[in-house]
């Protein structure tokens, strides 16, 4: 298996796993290989260095590490502008496709009929629920208008499937 740090046109860093060269190069010329984060299919490999597992002689036995065990939940931390000011981009990705993926998990797509649905609500005509879906600049500019409250967010192609 080999583990390829990868690039798009936009420089958003990633990872793919490929059986062989020859896989990643068949999926790159098949436009398969694109960035999780805007779908860019221009993918480029960055300069890396090989991983080597070098495990310790037999019957000798490494020492052991301690590591740092925090309870996880499900309550999203919401970090500082001065926190989110001092992420790399590489910190920043991840935490927008965390953010994204949050999204996803935890709202239902309505779709086209999201102005529909988001108006419903407002007025009491429906239950409110988190949704997500399809609204052009003017339907969001109308919402806007009408004091409901809405946000857009580009959603990676890879991500509107089913979650994994």
């Amino acid at each position: 298996m080999k583990v390829l740090d990868l690039h798009c046109a936009h420089l958003h860093n990633f990872e793919g796993w490929f059986a062989s060269e020859d896989d990643f190069q068949s999926q790159l010329s098949r436009q398969l290989v694109s960035c999780p984060l805007c779908g860019d299919t221009a993918v480029q490999k960055k300069l890396s260095a090989p991983r080597l597992n070098l495990s310790s002689p037999r019957g000798e036995q490494e020492p052991s590490k301690s590591t740092e065990v925090v309870p996880v939940d499900n309550t999203p931390i919401v970090p500082s502008p001065q926190e989110v000011a001092n992420l790399d981009s590489n910190q920043l990705q991840a935490a927008w496709m965390h953010m994204v993926r949050h999204v996803v998990a935890n709202t239902e797509d309505v779709g086209t009929k999201f102005s529909e649905e988001a108006r419903k609500m407002h007025y009491g005509e429906a239950e409110h629920r988190n949704i997500r879906g399809h609204a052009t600049p003017a339907e969001t500019e109308s919402l806007l208008e009408e004091g409901i409250q809405v946000m857009p967010l580009p959603v990676p192609e890879a991500l509107k499937g089913p979650l994994q």
